[in-house]
């Protein structure tokens, strides 16, 4: 076996982390990615993973909510160990400061030490990218967008969670916890891998252009001219009021290339309309409809599975806001078991990224 997953909902890190590596430890694995629930205390349980796996390059972060094979489930942990068939090579980085400019200038650096060569100038279809990164500091779009002016390998990745708490959130590595920082890891596949982008919305046909932004604080002043709250209430044909109600099954969605990147409503705050992630002025914006979340996975992992001919593994980044839609539709085991058989670790984030920093997708990386 190349790559194996594992969970635990046992009460304490000691008891979960114990069941992980009776799992997991046969392997010996290269590399352990996990993502575990708030419940368990930041210090202790980064600590206790890295000691369960001492001769593993050991990371993850914290959730609202964890998703394994076959199953979505809250307050446990997920892992996922790759032996060194699945995974011939890879770095791992620590930005502990996300305002810190250089920081990332210099955890890039750190990489083409290692890989002996360019980052702007690897290959695409060898290496990938992993990026945890804290899901409160607000600083996801502004990172994405310097990673991908240093290099084309794609980074793929979720802003942690902490159990809808919005206290404070963390990334682990090197058996340390930390806040507004991320975890950046440089991976080399020994096995072919691909993508997975999934947000199931349609398009009604209806723009809202942000004719005025505070963009520091993800705040839309004004849609079309008009105040943001009353703008967006028009196009959905409701009140100002009632409008956030509609926020989960009609938010709005920058097209590129006929391809919707979600930006969610999170709350109205006087006329103004505060989102999960960036929107800038002049954007031109789709007001969107959920349609069926688990048919639309379905097919983006029977094609992920065609197009590489089988399925070892999956990281799956879903928006805790598609979390809250299955909950809200009873759907949450239909979304687990379309993971049965296939080892998958994965979890509920307070954000997504693919190339940018999105909201109420999953994105996924996908083995061979």
């Amino acid at each position: 076996m190349k790559i194996k997953s594992a969970f635990s909902t046992q009460d304490t890190a000691d008891a979960s982390v114990n069941e992980l590596a009776t799992n997991l430890a046969p392997l010996n694995p290269k590399m352990v990615l996990f993502f575990a629930s708030t419940k368990y205390d930041p210090e202790s349980i980064c600590q206790q993973m890295q000691d369960a796996f001492p001769q593993s390059q050991v990371f993850g972060c914290s959730t609202s909510g964890e998703i394994t094979s076959g199953q979505m489930f809250s307050n446990g942990i997920v892992a996922m160990a790759f032996s060194d068939v699945a995974l011939q090579d890879l770095s791992i980085q620590v930005v502990e400061d996300l305002q810190d400019g250089q920081a990332l200038n210099d955890a890039f650096a750190a990489f083409e030490a290692h890989v002996q060569a360019p980052m702007a100038e690897l290959d695409p279809s060898k290496y990938v990218g992993l990026l945890l990164i804290d899901g409160l500091a607000g600083a996801e779009e502004a990172f994405i967008e310097s990673i991908g002016d240093l290099t084309n390998v794609i980074f793929i990745g979720g802003s942690a969670g902490d159990d809808l708490k919005f206290a404070a959130t963390q990334v682990y590595a090197n058996g340390k916890s930390y806040r507004n920082a991320a975890i950046l890891a440089l991976l080399k596949p020994g096995v072919e891998f691909t993508f997975i982008k999934t947000q199931s919305f349609r398009d009604l046909g209806k723009t809202l252009e942000v004719t005025r932004a505070d963009e520091s604080r993800r705040e839309v002043i004004e849609f079309n001219g008009k105040p943001a709250a009353v703008g967006y209430a028009e196009a959905v044909g409701t009140t100002v009021d009632k409008a956030p109600e509609f926020f989960m099954q009609n938010p709005v969605g920058l097209f590129i290339d006929d391809e919707p990147y979600v930006r969610s409503p999170q709350q109205i705050q006087g006329t103004s309309i505060l989102f999960y992630c960036g929107v800038v002025e002049g954007m031109e914006l789709s007001l969107l409809e959920s349609t069926d979340m688990i048919e639309d996975t379905r097919q983006a992992i029977e094609q992920a599975r065609e197009d590489l001919g089988g399925i070892s593994g999956i990281i799956n980044f879903n928006c805790i806001l598609r979390t809250l839609e299955l909950t809200q539709k009873n759907r949450t085991a239909d979304y687990g078991k379309l993971f049965e058989g296939v080892p998958t670790v994965g979890f509920s984030t307070y954000g997504e990224q693919f190339i940018g920093h999105i909201n109420q997708t999953a994105t996924m990386l996908v083995f061979k």
